[in-house]
């Protein structure tokens, strides 16, 4: 029987849970987001998500950034990143929301979610494994797949960047939704027939399927380091592929980035992602 936890997720699409960041592990945790998001903005990381761009590649067009990528890269030093994503009270959550067991963890995406600082910006309402320009019957087909895998946002500080559909990632847009969800920027999220804003206070974790229909607006005006990743099952072998390798993750195959993982757990997950 599934606990209520994960009945609330599969019904609604997400799901918010406090406190996964243990109180003695903040510190450092919040240190080392202040340290890698100073070298992204100084141009001294080239691993960024760029202001004007919403999916990869997203290149330098803009110096502003909205995200930094690969935030546990060995070059970066920051082996915070690291210890928490294996972390045992957080891999406990994802493991119960997958219904998995912790073996079946695979190692997947680590990164912060930042405001511009000379530029507010929006992203598309969208669903991340299927295009917008998908017909109805094509859309339905799609949700019914499951892709073993799990993403999250935890707010380091007050978040409400965020706006999804519940339930939506079961079925497909209405005639309404569709309009509003054809490629536009929208002026105003709540205008999306059931959306709601999602506001998490410093501490919290929103997990969602990354087929809800969602979109965020960043402002340049508020502080945002919110950390966001995602973890998938192995039994999906290569249908995780696409969505994670695209994004470049080579360097996970490196001796540099193996030997400094802190745990067998973290390894074990490691190997699950380089056998896909």
């Amino acid at each position: 029987m599934a606990s209520a936890l994960k009945a609330f997720y599969e019904k609604e699409g997400y799901v918010i849970v406090p406190n996964l960041i243990q109180p003695g592990d903040w510190p450092e945790l919040e240190q080392a987001c202040e340290r890698v998001i100073a070298r992204t903005r100084e141009g001294a990381w080239p691993y960024r998500r760029t202001v004007g761009k919403q999916f990869p590649p997203y290149g330098d067009e803009n110096p502003d950034s909205w995200g930094v990528q690969h935030v546990m890269h060995p070059d970066l030093k920051e082996r915070a990143f690291v210890v928490w994503y294996t972390s045992s009270r957080l891999l406990k959550v994802v493991a119960e929301l997958l219904g998995c067991q912790d073996n079946d963890l695979q190692m997947e995406l680590f990164n912060i979610l930042i405001n511009p600082t000379s530029h507010d910006f929006a992203l598309r309402w969208h669903r991340d494994d299927i295009p917008e320009n998908a017909t109805r019957e094509e859309e339905q087909k799609a949700l019914e797949i499951w892709h073993y895998g799990v993403q999250w946002n935890t707010a380091l500080y007050t978040d409400s960047c965020l706006f999804i559909v519940p339930g939506s990632h079961k079925i497909p847009r209405t005639d309404e939704q569709r309009i509003l969800s054809s490629g536009q920027i929208p002026e105003t999220p709540l205008d999306m027939p059931g959306s709601i804003r999602v506001a998490l206070q410093a501490g919290d974790t929103v997990f969602y399927n990354s087929n809800i229909l969602h979109c965020a607006a960043y402002s340049s005006k508020e502080r945002r380091a919110t950390l966001h990743a995602c973890i998938g099952d192995a039994k999906g072998g290569s249908s995780r592929a696409r969505n994670v390798l695209q994004h470049g993750l080579e360097w996970m195959k490196g001796t540099s980035f193996r030997d400094n993982l802190p745990n067998e757990t973290a390894k074990a997950m490691l190997n699950n992602l380089i056998s896909i």
